[in-house]
């Protein structure tokens, strides 16, 4: 489904933004569910809301509305091609988040990489970014360091505790060329693809208008989720729940053969 073009971007470049839209039809209908969403956790930050996908109990305490829809939205075979093209054909969804930054009082993402969170060995992951609503400089758009995943290798980052922040770590400063970033500008059901060591960030947004956006988070199945390190990364962030996170086998296999597709999915 993508071009050889555009594959060769994504490995270069570490993302890559496809000449592709979901249809009018399901973006309404993420619209739709994601105020739903909302409405049912009145007391929760709509920044970032974890695993909507899933019904199982949330240490973040949101409450799961239609996760049927969202677990459809992130199998979708056109999806699931375009990954399959960047990282291959056997492929886990082993989670998802809405960013849902608000207008007006919107948080910064600090620059960071996914991997520094994330309990995945060896460390690979594609993460498909969908735009709910219009993504722009004004509302906070997504900004990528090109190339910065070469290497495959986690750079230094820090902990800080600003209450404006999404992540409670960014990289140092040295790390990385400010410089050299790119926006990543969409349309509602453009797609853009990130590598899992590219360094990545957004601002705040202080629009009048909200940004939105689903992300759904892959590995291939030749990588092992850990839900022994998963217990570490719980400790410290205290609002993800790795060790009981439910996986997906959404093409293929389970090639490293470690992967647990059972637990995370028994009635709660």
């Amino acid at each position: 489904m993508l071009s050889h073009g555009q594959i060769d971007h994504y490995h270069e470049k570490g993302y890559v933004i496809p000449d592709y839209r979901l249809s009018e039809d399901i973006v309404e209908d993420m619209h739709r569910e994601l105020n739903i969403l909302i409405e049912a956790n009145p007391d929760m930050t709509s920044d970032a809301m974890f695993v909507p996908h899933l019904s199982q109990a949330n240490p973040q305490g949101m409450k799961a509305t239609n996760p049927e829809k969202w677990q459809n939205y992130a199998c979708h075979n056109d999806v699931l091609d375009m990954v399959s093209d960047l990282i291959g054909n056997h492929l886990a969804l082993w989670g998802t988040t809405v960013f849902g930054k608000p207008a007006g009082n919107g948080k910064e993402t600090p620059w960071h990489q996914d991997g520094q969170y994330w309990p995945i060995r060896p460390l690979a992951c594609c993460s498909a970014w969908i735009a709910i609503d219009d993504v722009g400089v004004e509302n906070g758009c997504m900004r990528v360091i090109p190339g910065s995943h070469k290497g495959d290798k986690l750079l230094q980052h820090h902990v800080v505790s600003r209450d404006n922040l999404t992540l409670h770590e960014e990289l140092d400063d040295d790390q990385f060329d400010e410089s050299q970033a790119v926006d990543i500008l969409l349309k509602p059901g453009q797609i853009s693809f990130h590598d899992v060591n590219i360094v990545h960030g957004s601002r705040r947004n202080t629009s009048a208008v909200r940004r939105a956006g689903y992300v759904l988070r892959f590995m291939p199945t030749t990588s092992h989720f850990d839900r022994k390190i998963g217990q570490e990364f719980e400790r410290e962030s205290k609002v993800v729940n790795f060790s009981n996170r439910g996986l997906i086998l959404v093409r293929g296999v389970d090639r490293c053969g470690l992967n647990d597709y059972e637990i995370g999915h028994t009635a709660n």
